[in-house]
């Protein structure tokens, strides 16, 4: 699942051949018990929450793979303009939303 993914709009070296759409992939985590716990503490003394900051990490890992997946299904071979974007999802329970996308493009290498 390995493809060039960038911020850039393009990639040295190569030039974009087709344009496939935007790609996506999305994840909406919420803490663990003990991470609630943990971050209810630290928010009392102030801190770094680690714990949080280990959740968010793991969301936007997963967001990253899921984008590179659906990038993958809809044809492309990388991805320009890479984007993150994070929400709070609030209901009974508070959760991040995720969200990384860009634009799925075929590429090949320059002549």
């Amino acid at each position: 699942m390995d493809i060039p993914v960038t911020t850039t709009f393009s990639i040295d070296g190569f030039r974009i051949r087709e344009y496939k759409g935007i790609a996506r992939g999305i994840v909406v985590r919420s803490p663990t018990i003990a991470q609630g716990i943990l971050g209810s503490l630290k928010n009392i003394i102030g801190g770094n929450i680690g714990a949080y900051s280990r959740m968010c990490e793991q969301a936007r890992q997963q967001a990253y793979e899921l984008l590179v997946q659906h990038a993958l299904e809809i044809g492309a071979n990388a991805v320009v303009g890479l984007r993150y974007d994070a929400s709070e999802v609030v209901s009974r329970e508070s959760a991040t939303e995720v969200l990384c996308y860009g634009t799925a493009v075929v590429i090949e290498p320059e002549r």
